[in-house]
């Protein structure tokens, strides 16, 4: 199976490869030819609008080593290894409620709710707030945090009031 990146190939899930965690709790790739490579890092290719396609398990050196088109369709213990190093590299708290804003221009300090509890953030501009596919938005904090909005249209009254003043 062909990568995603620059035409080059790389091995598919399955007997060509194998992933494990060694004793200092980094990922090490072993390929069809038996070679090791420690300390391997999984990176979504499309982490908001498809995170379950296309994962690339890239080596220390910046190259590709295997390419998962699907990590569902990896067995458990691979996909397991593969989603806990994603969850450490990812860190993109989901908006389930806007509670407060400071003030309607910028910047403007944002009381939230998310999937991680609630939290503040500044928000320098509106140009920190991104439409994404569907009604999805990305908002970047004055800290360099990107929150998601799933779906603005499926917040309550009171947020999507806020958040219409700022769109």
């Amino acid at each position: 199976m062909t990568s995603g990146g620059a035409g080059s190939a790389a091995p598919s899930p399955g007997p060509d490869w194998r992933l494990a965690r060694n004793p200092q709790g980094r990922l090490v790739l072993t390929d069809a030819q038996g070679q090791a490579h420690v300390g391997v890092v999984p990176v979504r290719a499309f982490p908001i609008a498809a995170p379950d396609e296309g994962v690339s398990l890239v080596g220390t050196d910046g190259h590709e080593l295997a390419w998962v088109a699907r990590l569902s369709s990896l067995p458990v213990q691979p996909r397991q290894l593969i989603e806990e190093e994603l969850a450490v590299r990812e860190f993109t708290p989901v908006i389930r409620r806007l509670d407060a804003v400071s003030t309607f221009s910028t910047p403007s300090i944002w009381t939230v709710n998310t999937d991680r509890g609630q939290t503040s953030f500044v928000l320098k501009s509106e140009d920190d707030i991104r439409r994404l596919a569907g009604n999805a938005l990305m908002i970047g904090s004055g800290h360099g945090v990107a929150f998601l909005v799933r779906d603005r249209l499926a917040l309550d009254a009171h947020s999507r009031k806020l958040l219409d003043r700022f769109l």
